[in-house]
């Protein structure tokens, strides 16, 4: 199948987005599943006070991120999307198996394992997403949106499943179901990947494939000897700030050097992205609380009834916003749709600071659980779970919608390295999470529940400002970043 009959698809969406869909769903199960069981795994299995916790899960974050970008720039440069999607399932595989065994012993080598896999999967799936549609075809927000569905529906499933089974039976037999999932969405893949025509293959021509097939290797070989130095980093959260203050530089350097190759036009276009770049890492600081202080709060201060229906407070917490994406994201598709044909879409810049607003109404009534609590500092599960829902349409306005926009402003050339510094930013965003999240914790080690409450619904009432200023700033702007995006909406 040529890439012409594949972009010329009749409908909303192509056939090959919903194997896409599945594929990523079943990553998702995994990479959500470990996520939701991180915090809570350590406080109550390696003995960790709150604090380091949350510092714990943001550099452990930081570096899945991370290194999205460098598995998109070995995709774009040697490997492909495929090759470098399935090399990255296999590292999270073997990282699930190896936490599975001893979670208490391996912990961070499984860990490693993981971050390097993730970092080679997650940026190539969401691109070759991008390349099912032609550059001004106006349905790619609404594939995104339903692509972006699929991530929430194995968020879902992962975000609740894996830390019941954690709490209730084994934190073995949690990580080891992480594992048979990764070999479902890699399955899935390698049996479906036919019907992608020409996308994702090896930028190499096959002239050249045999005489460089070495770097293939080298890349494989090189992401092996990085787990004892990514093992290193991530037990010493010291050494994540000096990461992180190195490859944000490095990173724009290289992208301005890649630049100074392009036309006028996509250069401004590229400008535009860091934009979009930059305001995401303030809004994955403040959403992202979900995996380290919110998990926190729900362990300890909300109660374990939604509706009157009795419910795991960390499940809910670590599902109850994917189940909310996957009822909305389609509806909210459809409607972009219905927009646009009516010339009445708004732009990306107007959904962006809409975004930051309902994120900041959500952190007001994460605060304002504090009002709900009774005399031992338990509170509301049904408030709580009202702030996800509004939080929900902030995301939907976001992140779909950031996916999409990466690939409608980069230059084919750099696109796998675009979409992973869209993830780059989403490191940094989650290293800000740990350090805010760590500074919402009670001063005292030994705080009392209704200490631990007030702690931290102060901590979500300031969140909740700075969400409410980046929109208005975004808003603001929106005019002068309209000029550099050029035909893209």
């Amino acid at each position: 199948m040529t890439l012409e009959q594949i972009q010329n698809f009749q409908g909303k969406y192509p056939k090959q987005l919903w194997y896409l869909f599945f594929s990523e769903m079943w990553e998702r199960f995994c990479f959500y599943g470990m996520r939701g069981m991180l915090t809570v795994f350590m406080v109550n299995q390696l003995m960790m006070n709150e604090k380091v916790a949350n510092l714990q899960y943001g550099a452990t974050q930081a570096f899945v991120y991370a290194f999205t970008f460098i598995g998109g720039l070995f995709a774009d440069k040697i490997l492909g999307f495929r090759k470098s999607l399935f090399w990255g399932g296999l590292l999270m595989i073997a990282g699930s198996c190896i936490l599975a065994i001893d979670p208490k012993n391996f912990f961070f080598i499984g860990i490693s394992f993981t971050i390097i896999g993730t970092g080679f999967f997650k940026p190539n799936i969401s691109t070759m997403v991008g390349s099912l549609y032609h550059d001004t075809d106006s349905r790619r927000d609404a594939g995104f949106s339903l692509f972006y569905a699929g991530i929430n529906v194995g968020a879902l499933l992962g975000g609740y499943a894996c830390i019941a089974i954690a709490k209730s039976y084994s934190w073995n037999l949690a990580f080891g179901l992480a594992a048979i999932v990764m070999s479902i969405s890699l399955v899935t893949f390698l049996f479906t990947q036919r019907s992608l025509g020409p996308i994702g293959l090896s930028p190499l021509k096959p002239e050249e494939g045999k005489g460089k097939k070495w770097y293939e290797y080298a890349v494989y070989l090189g992401s092996m000897l990085s787990i004892p130095l990514i093992m290193i980093m991530v037990a010493k959260s010291e050494y994540t700030d000096w990461f992180m203050y190195i490859i944000g530089p490095c990173t724009l350097i290289y992208l301005f050097y890649e630049m100074s190759k392009c036309t006028k036009e996509e250069r401004n276009k590229l400008l535009a992205a860091l934009v979009f770049i930059v305001f995401s890492i303030l809004f994955w600081g403040i959403y992202e609380q979900s995996g380290g202080s919110l998990s926190l709060f729900a362990a300890n201060n909300l109660k374990d009834q939604v509706a009157g229906i009795h419910l795991d407070p960390n499940g809910v917490n670590n599902s109850a916003n994917a189940l909310f994406v996957i009822i909305f994201a389609p509806l909210l598709g459809i409607l972009w749709i219905w927009m646009s044909k009516r010339k009445i879409e708004p732009n990306t810049l107007v959904k962006f600071g809409l975004g930051f607003i309902l994120l900041a109404f959500a952190f007001y009534v994460f605060y304002a659980t504090r009002f709900f609590a009774d005399a031992k500092g338990m509170t509301s599960l049904d408030v709580f779970t009202i702030a996800y829902f509004i939080i929900t349409f902030g995301e939907l306005c976001l992140s779909p919608i950031g996916l999409s926009i990466m690939t409608k402003l980069s230059p084919k050339k750099l696109q796998g390295v675009m979409m992973g510094m869209w993830f780059l930013a989403s490191a940094y965003g989650q290293y800000v999470a740990g350090i805010l999240g760590a500074g919402m914790v009670s001063p005292n080690e030994n705080a009392t529940l209704p200490e631990k409450l007030l702690s931290y619904t102060n901590g979500f009432q300031q969140l909740a400002l700075y969400a409410l200023v980046s929109g208005l700033v975004l808003l603001a702007i929106s005019p002068f970043v309209r000029k550099l995006m050029g035909e893209v909406k």
